[in-house]
């Protein structure tokens, strides 16, 4: 995209704070496997981990996705940035699945409120560090820098 920065400043603080997104996601799915070890994978009951409702699927899932981000994190060259957009919406697309479903039988992942709040603050986290991670050439920086002059 033209207006999304690239080679900005504060890249490595933004590179930092993805790396402890993904710390937290993996965390919060380990302690959610130890929490609900022996249950369903799905079970909706009233598992807890750091204040959120969990059951081993969603744990699983944190885990996965955490790795994942640690994991472009870790290689950065941009494929930090994919990465944290691309899990960035999915992961709007599952809290919001989960909002619309909380109080029903298909609420697989056992999602509360804060369940649904902390995946969207961390989804808009990993979208903004998405956002601003960009490293690319001069010449790439120098035509963005144009671009936003014009605007």
């Amino acid at each position: 995209m033209a207006h999304t920065p690239v080679n900005h400043p504060a890249r490595p603080i933004y590179r930092a704070i993805g790396g402890l997104t993904g710390l937290y996601l993996v965390a919060f799915g380990v302690l959610g496997v130890i929490a609900s070890a022996g249950n369903e994978v799905l079970a909706q009951d009233d598992t807890q981990v750091l204040g959120q409702s969990t059951n081993l699927g969603l744990s699983l899932l944190s885990a996965l996705l955490g790795a994942a981000v640690l994991a472009g994190t870790a290689i950065g060259r941009n494929v930090d940035v994919a990465i944290n957009q691309w899990l960035a919406y999915a992961l709007m697309v599952i809290s919001l699945a989960g909002l619309a479903l909380i109080r029903t039988d298909a609420n697989i992942f056992n999602f509360s409120v804060a369940t649904v709040i902390v995946l969207m603050v961390v989804s808009l986290v990993l979208l903004v560090v998405g956002m601003y991670g960009k490293v690319g050439t001069d010449e790439e920086k120098e035509a963005w820098q144009k671009a936003r002059l014009v605007l």
